[in-house]
C-alpha cells in the first residue's frame, strides 16, 4: 500500500493511462470523416476502424491478461504501454486503409489488459475500504476522455490532419510509460490462474445474460456515437466548432453518467440497469426530434452521454457477482463484450448509412438495441438478493 502521502500518485498514473486508452478508442469517432477522405474510403468503411479495434479487445483482452500474468504488475503496464504507443504511430504512418485498420487492431491489445490489471494495482494502493473508490478513480480516466482527450485530438486531425492527431496519442502513451515507471510500486508477478475452473463460471447462465445485457448496451451507445460527426453535420449543418463542442457535451454526460450509475447501483443492481436501459431507448428515439436545432442536438447529446455510461457500472458490477468464483476473468471478459457492442454497434450504423438509410435512423437503431437489452434484463427473474457476493 502507497505511503501516507496525502496525494496518490499511483492512481494518478493509472488515470492517465485509462485516458490516453480512451483518447485513442474513441477519437477517431469525431475523424470519421477526415479519416476516410485520407485513406480514400467511404464512411461506413472509416467506420469499420472502430469496429477492428473493439475486436481486438475482445480478443486481446483474456489472452494479454494470461501472458502478462507472472510479470511485475508495473512492468507489465509498462510493456501495454508500449503496445499502445507502438499501434499509434503505426497509425500515424499507415500508408492505406488496410495498414491502418491492422494498426488499430494492434493499438487495442492492450485495452483489457490494461484495465484488468490496473485495477489490481489501483487496488493494492489505498486501503481496503477505499478498493472500490480507488478503482473508480482509474475508469474516470476514461470517461475524462471524452471530455478532453477525444474533442482536442478531433480538433487536431480537423485543423492538422488525423496523423497528427495519432501521433499526438503516442506521444501520451510515452508520457505514461515514464509515469509509470517512476511512480509505480515495484509489485511481485503473480501465478497464473486456473483458467480451466474460471471458464467453467463464465458459461453459467447468469453469467451469459450479464454479458449479453452488456453487449447490447454497448451497442446501442456505439450505433449512435461512432456516427455523432456526420450525424450532426447532415441533421443540424454542424460545423468542425459545434461537433467539437458537442464531443465535450458527451463526454460530460459520460462522466455524469458514470457518477450516477455507480451511486445508483449501490441502491439496486437491477433496478438502477432497468432505469437506464429505459433512458437510453427514450433518449435514442427522440433524438431526431432533437437534431432539428444545434440546441436541441446539444441537450439531447449531453442526456444521452449521461445515459449511456449509466449503464457500465451496474453491469460491470452485475457480471462480476454473477461470476463470484471467478471475478477477475469475468470482469476481463465483461470489457471484451462490451468491445464486441461497440462493433456491433458500428457495423448496425455503416450498414444502415450504406443501403441508403438517412442518418436520422442511426439514433432510432440505438434505441431499439437498448429496449431489447431492457428486454433480455427483465428476463432474468432471480431476486437480486440471490446475487452472490464478490470475493
Amino acid at each position: 500500500m502507497i505511503g501516507k502521502s496525502a496525494f496518490n500518485w499511483p492512481l494518478l498514473v493509472l488515470a492517465t493511462g485509462a485516458f490516453s486508452i480512451g483518447t485513442t478508442e474513441f477519437s477517431p469517432m469525431g475523424m470519421l470523416p477526415v479519416i476516410a477522405k485520407g485513406v480514400d474510403v467511404s464512411i461506413p468503411s472509416a467506420g469499420l476502424l472502430v469496429s477492428a479495434y473493439a475486436i481486438g479487445v475482445m480478443a486481446g483482452a483474456p489472452v494479454m491478461t494470461l501472458l502478462f500474468a507472472r510479470f511485475g504488475k508495473r512492468t507489465a503496464l509498462m510493456a501495454l504501454m508500449g503496445i499502445f504507443t507502438l499501434g499509434n504511430v503505426m497509425s500515424a504512418l499507415a500508408p492505406d486503409y488496410w495498414t491502418l485498420l491492422l494498426s488499430r487492431v494492434v493499438t487495442s491489445m492492450n485495452h483489457g489488459a490494461f484495465f484488468g490489471l490496473g485495477a489490481i494495482v489501483a487496488s493494492s494502493v489505498v486501503p481496503a475500504e477505499k478498493r472500490a473508490s480507488a478503482v473508480a478513480t482509474m475508469f474516470m480516466g476514461l470517461t475524462l476522455a471524452n471530455i478532453g482527450g477525444v474533442p482536442m485530438a478531433t480538433w487536431i486531425g480537423q485543423e492538422f490532419g488525423w496523423r497528427q492527431s495519432f501521433a499526438g496519442t503516442a506521444l501520451l502513451g510515452v508520457v505514461t510509460i515514464f509515469a509509470l515507471w517512476a511512480v509505480l510500486p515495484r509489485v511481485a508477478g503473480g501465478q497464473r490462474p486456473d483458467v480451466r475452473r474460471e471458464l467453467k463460471v463464465l458459461v453459467l447462465p447468469q453469467v451469459r445474460l450479464a454479458l449479453l445485457t452488456t453487449v447490447l448496451g454497448a451497442s446501442a451507445m456505439f450505433t449512435l456515437y461512432t456516427y455523432v460527426t456526420p450525424l450532426l453535420v447532415s441533421q443540424t449543418g454542424a460545423d468542425d466548432r459545434f461537433v467539437t463542442f458537442a464531443l465535450v457535451l458527451i463526454g460530460v454526460g459520460f462522466t455524469l453518467g458514470n457518477w450516477l450509475g455507480g451511486r445508483l447501483a449501490d441502491w439496486s443492481l437491477k433496478g438502477a440497469t432497468a432505469i437506464f436501459f429505459t433512458a437510453l431507448a427514450t433518449i435514442s428515439l427522440a433524438m431526431p426530434l432533437a437534431l432539428g436545432s444545434q440546441t436541441g442536438a446539444a441537450l439531447a447529446l449531453l442526456a444521452w452521454g449521461a445515459a449511456a455510461f449509466a449503464i457500465v457500472p451496474p453491469v460491470q458490477i452485475r457480471v462480476m457477482k454473477a461470476a463470484a468464483d471467478a471475478p477477475g476473468l469475468a470482469s476481463s471478459v465483461n470489457i471484451g463484450a462490451f468491445n464486441l457492442g461497440n462493433a456491433i454497434g458500428a457495423a448496425v450504423g455503416g450498414a444502415l448509412i450504406k443501403y441508403g438509410f438517412d442518418y436520422s435512423i442511426i439514433p432510432v437503431a440505438g434505441g431499439l438495441l437498448a429496449a431489447l437489452g431492457l428486454c433480455f434484463l427483465r428476463s432474468d427473474r432471480r431476486p437480486e438478493e440471490t446475487l452472490p457476493s464478490i470475493a
